[in-house]
């Protein structure tokens, strides 16, 4: 069994060698360990580094794709290069590679095609209380949202089976992690999640500028595809949002007609009939989204079984596969 640890890369040549010479080269369980990196166009000597370190493959992005990106194109070329198991690790040495050990272990046994690491946010020291409650409560509205109970949503340290590599088609130009849960939990995979430890913070995050900068990005990405797989419930809810509140001037104008006082109301029959007409709209537009949603479908089966085919024939293409170490 294979298991190849990737790793995404924006500049990191300070922090990239302690990442790689923390992850375990023998795992129970395992025959071999494999490191490769996806260098997202850095500047500095990220890639020089890894090849002096001895990383065995290197994907490079001849500019900057972003993390979602440059994950998808990672899952893609562990799979051509026969992973059975991929962990996927952030470069600023976040996480301790000795828990690779423990994050692969449900997959080894069958248990789960996706595992997620929990950091156990409330006790990590560099985060600030502001930070630990956004954090549980975004965590918990990605729960709700996806059926996807990990305690901590939008950890990027997860061990993936090939099986369910071959099933995730990330298109999110953000980040993969909240999108990664809808599909897991859309698509029924089996998932777990297992406490790890996080190294001491050695830089502030590349992927946003600030706080409100990731919620509003992570918001957006959770409603994007939550409204990508269940299109008919939210525009149903819409439409039926709609035609409640359209409902409200329009009974008053009802109300009003047959007491005789209904002179001078008629702004209310408008009001009414048109929230009522845009809620009917919106609705008729969600069965059309449904319909779209059921074709979708269909082309990430073709997709899958392409993909399948082409690994097991080895001519699957990375573009962005520039070399192999």
């Amino acid at each position: 069994m294979k298991l190849i640890v990737q790793i995404p890369c924006y500049n990191e040549e300070m922090t990239l060698p302690q990442t790689v010479a923390d992850i375990p080269r023998s795992i129970p369980g395992i025959d071999s360990v494999e490191v490769l990196i996806i260098d997202d166009g850095s500047r500095d000597r990220t890639i020089e580094i890894a090849r002096e370190i001895g990383v065995d493959h290197i994907v490079i992005n001849k500019r900057n794709m972003g993390l979602a990106r440059s994950f998808r194109r990672g899952l893609d070329a562990c799979l051509m290069l026969g992973a059975d198991i991929i962990v996927n690790t952030d470069g600023d040495n976040q996480y301790c590679g000795a828990d690779i050990a423990k994050l692969v272990q449900p997959v080894i046994e069958g248990r789960a095609d996706v595992v997620v690491g929990d950091r156990q946010t409330s006790a990590i020291a560099h985060f600030s209380p502001s930070k630990r409650a956004l954090q549980s409560f975004g965590s918990w509205v990605v729960r709700k949202f996806s059926g996807v109970n990990v305690p901590d949503a939008v950890s990027g340290f997860r061990a993936i089976s090939r099986d369910a590599a071959f099933r995730l088609n990330i298109i999110s130009p953000f980040s993969y992690t909240i999108e990664m849960l809808i599909q897991v939990g859309m698509k029924g995979m089996a998932f777990t999640s297992v406490p790890i430890d996080t190294n001491p913070k050695t830089r502030d995050s590349r992927l946003f500028k600030n706080m409100f900068t990731f919620i509003e990005r992570s918001g957006s990405t959770l409603l994007r595809m939550y409204t990508m797989y269940q299109p008919l419930r939210v525009f149903t809810m819409i439409g039926m949002m709609m035609a409640l509140i359209g409902a409200v001037p329009m009974l008053r104008f009802l109300y009003f007609y047959f007491t005789g006082t209904g002179g001078g109301k008629i702004q209310s029959l408008v009001l009414g009939s048109s929230l009522l007409t845009i809620g009917l709209i919106t609705f008729v537009l969600g069965l059309v989204a449904d319909l779209l949603h059921h074709n979708r479908q269909l082309l990430e089966m073709t997709l899958e079984r392409m993909r399948r085919l082409e690994a097991a024939t080895g001519t699957m293409s990375i573009s962005a596969m520039d070399e192999q170490g």
